[in-house]
Parts: structure tokens; sequence; C-alpha cells
């Protein structure tokens, strides 16, 4: 029972195939409860809502499931824009989402990505 446990173990760890995404929580105030709507290949995966703080950024880390290898479309949706970023797995498993606030008032979306853990 306890091998195969293990066995269990080992092969949802070895086949299960992620993104970890994380969300920085903005430090501009205008963005607070902004709804963000994270689609991975078209698929609608997680509505996020920003929390905006006066104080150092905090994030949402969430984990997105990826069907394979290769590449995948990754789309955040603020309001009436979509944001459409490629992303790659495994080179890219590691995403980090930022939201910030042009001065003309508009909302940017940005992305940074990478193959190991971003540092806290």
């Amino acid at each position: 029972m306890k091998k195969l446990l293990i066995l269990l173990i080992v092969l949802c760890t070895v086949s299960c195939k992620k993104y970890v995404v994380s969300f920085e929580q903005p430090t501009n105030m205008k963005l607070d409860n902004l709804k963000l709507e994270v689609f991975l290949d078209k698929e609608k995966l997680k509505e996020i809502n920003l929390k905006a703080t006066e104080a150092l950024p905090t994030y949402e880390t969430i984990s997105l499931s990826t069907s394979g290898e290769g590449k995948h479309l990754l789309q955040v949706k603020a309001k009436d824009t979509t944001f459409s970023f490629e992303v790659k797995y495994p080179e890219e498993k590691y995403i980090r989402i930022i939201t910030n606030l042009k001065s003309n008032g508009k909302i940017h979306v940005g992305i940074l990505k990478q193959n190991y853990k971003y540092k806290s």
C-alpha cells in the first residue's frame, strides 16, 4: 500500500504540468478591486480581484494546468482590454503579471517569464 501511494505521488508530480502565475497587487489605489479574467489557450480559468495596498506590493499566486509542452496563449482581460502573451512550457513556467495605470488613465498589464521561481 505504501509503495502504491508513493508511486501515485511520483506520477502526479511528473505528469502534472502547471504554470505558476503570480499577480502583483498594485500600490495605486485607483486599481483597487479591479477584476482580471485569466484565460489559458482561450479557456477561462480564473478571475482575480486586485487589492491595492499602500505598502510594498504583495502577490496572489495561482497554478494553471497546461495540456502539454510547447507554446500556449495566456490572456488577461482587464475591463474592456485583453492582453495576450505567448508562453512556452517548460521554459517559462513561472510567470509574474503586473498591472499598472498609465498617465493617460489606461490600464496596462505586463508580464515577466522565467524557468525558475521568483524570489519573494
